[in-house]
């Protein structure tokens, strides 16, 4: 077992989201918060800090209470991160919505976390927000002034746009902007606790169906501070965080991490953009850079990246999926980020549960996920029977201490599947320790494949395929099989310009990896399928290998 004792109690210990931010404002007022470049907006901690006093009032005056459920379904704008912390200074609830979602999932999620107030984003490419908005709640068109009610969302009651006001049933941000301060925000600001529930997060629902995790004010403030030191921000750094806000990505590594750190937080397009991200860098002399893996490939490959200055990197976080060892030295040869680190954890984690340090060899920061942060317990126990294993041994990551989800929001049953009664969160992560105490993820526990009785790590053939120097991207999932149960099926991008055969490939593992784990299926794509955060959806991918290579009977022979 891995215990890591924090050294001492982090001052953001007994604190909420919105007194964090005072402090930061107060000690760093005229340093640069919050930057969008494209759209010239540039607020000091100071400015930053009164804007979220002016919501948080305007909030107040519209009858948000104390506890109440604040979605927000935008892409990257600045009011986004303005409602984050306005949302936790009045001891409301925000819940993060996916920009990606449409009809259905939306009306799930608002049904689901009891959204009472929804801020709602402005129209971005072929997703009309508020058009969405009103075809779920057909009241809200025909309403003639705010006092309407839904048939389908009975919490729901206030919508707020983030563009002009759509019509008279709504409210726009502007209604919210507010000079004088409400009468009551001290008190409700003093009144929320650290250990209140603050922020509701879908899981990204790559494996199944996403659930509500509720993470308190301590739960991401106490990951936040932690991340800072890992990466060691101060008030001299800017990070650029092209990573979506709805994500614990971009709202714990990026705004809340920059709001204790004093760091500035440079968000470069409402959605992810390799050219606009690159042009921040540059313009903002970005000290360090947030992404999954394929969108440093995407900043890589961008035909205008040689008249980048890039040379102001010095570090960053990569996440969501595993770094092949390539991609992590041009990240530091070719971009510069030569402290690049690595972070691993859950949105039932708030997120990070273990991280590399900026000082870590390179093949520590591709061949492990670091150590646990400070103040958590890593154990890696038997699936089955939870008894830890042996030392060097493969066992599912287990992980208690303070960054551990309050609990699945009106989901007690699913709540108790992955924590315990001891407090321990089971991630579904098979991992294995390493003698200098890192730690190796090697698969999901639903994504072991078992061929014949072998047991077969997907991440272990992606990262060497992804040696491979016509492969851009790789994912491998196992496909049913009369024979064997199961067997290796892997979807494969190649790098731009550049042509794959199945056979190349398979030449190419013969000899250098184990019969057994040379994959039986081979496809060739443009793209995978991922979710906005850039994960890859191995779930669609089993289910297109199924269709498209008709084992829809071989996937309903029953196994021991």
């Amino acid at each position: 077992m891995a215990s890591l004792k924090a050294p001492s109690t982090p001052w953001v210990f007994d604190l909420t989201v919105g007194l964090a931010l005072r402090r930061t404002a107060a000690l760093y007022p005229e340093r640069d918060a919050v930057v969008f470049p494209s759209l010239g907006i540039r607020w000091s901690w100071s400015e930053f800090d009164r804007r979220v006093d002016s919501v948080a009032s305007g909030l107040l005056a519209q009858g948000v209470e104390r506890g109440e459920h604040v979605g927000i379904w935008s892409m990257n704008a600045p009011e986004w991160v303005v409602a984050q912390f306005a949302v936790g200074r009045i001891g409301a609830i925000l819940v993060n919505i996916n920009p990606a979602y449409r009809l259905h999932e939306l009306e799930e999620t608002l049904a689901m976390a009891d959204v009472a107030t929804l801020i709602v984003g402005s129209s971005f490419k072929d997703s009309n927000f508020v058009r969405m908005v009103e075809t779920i709640c057909p009241e809200v068109a025909r309403a003639d002034s705010t006092g309407w009610a839904s048939a389908k969302l009975p919490c729901l009651r206030r919508l707020i746009s983030l563009g002009e006001q759509p019509g008279p049933a709504w409210l726009s941000w502007i209604d919210l902007e507010t000079d004088v301060a409400h009468e009551e925000l001290n008190a409700r600001e003093r009144s929320a606790r650290a250990k209140d529930v603050y922020n509701i997060q879908f899981t990204s629902g790559t494996t199944g169906l996403p659930k509500g995790a509720m993470l308190t004010h301590r739960n991401v403030l106490m990951n936040a501070f932690y991340i800072g030191e890992r990466v060691r921000y101060g008030p001299d750094d800017r990070v650029c965080v092209p990573v979506p806000f709805y994500h614990c990505f971009g709202c714990v590594l990026g705004t809340l991490v920059c709001a204790l750190t004093g760091s500035a937080l440079v968000v470069p397009a409402p959605s992810f953009d390799p050219g606009l991200t690159l042009a921040a860098i540059d313009s903002e002399r970005c000290t360090s850079i947030y992404g999954v893996p394929t969108m440093f490939v995407a900043e890589l490959g961008h035909p205008d990246r040689p008249r980048f200055n890039l040379s102001s990197l010095r570090t960053g976080i990569m996440a969501g999926s595993p770094c092949p060892l390539p991609l992590m030295e041009a990240v530091v040869t070719t971009m510069g980020a030569s402290q690049m680190t690595i972070g691993y954890g859950q949105t039932e984690a708030s997120p990070i549960i273990t991280q590399t340090s900026v000082d870590d060899p390179i093949e520590v920061r591709v061949g492990t996920v670091g150590r646990p942060i400070p103040g958590v317990e890593v154990q890696l126990v038997d699936p089955v029977t939870r008894k830890e294993v042996g030392e060097g041994e493969t066992g599912e990551l287990r992980v208690r201490g303070h960054g551990v989800m309050a609990g699945y929001y009106k989901a007690p049953e699913a709540t108790a599947q992955v924590i315990d009664a001891a407090g321990w969160l089971y991630t579904g992560d098979l991992a294995m320790r390493r003698a200098d105490g890192n730690y190796r993820i090697v698969g999901r526990c639903k994504e072991l494949i078992i061929r014949g009785g072998e047991n077969i790590y997907p991440p272990e053939i992606e990262e060497f395929l992804h040696h491979h120097p016509a492969v851009a991207e790789v994912a491998v999932v196992g496909l049913p099989d009369v024979k064997y149960g199961e067997v290796i099926a892997a979807w494969v991008v190649p790098q731009p310009g550049a042509t794959l055969t199945e056979e190349e490939l398979r030449h190419y593992c013969r000899g250098q990896i184990a019969h057994f784990k040379v994959p039986h299926y081979i496809r060739i794509v443009s793209q995978l399928p991922k979710t906005v955060t850039g994960k890859i959806r191995k779930v669609d991918l089993r289910a297109e290998g199924i269709t498209h290579y008709g084992l829809e009977t071989t996937e309903t022979i029953p196994t021991a």
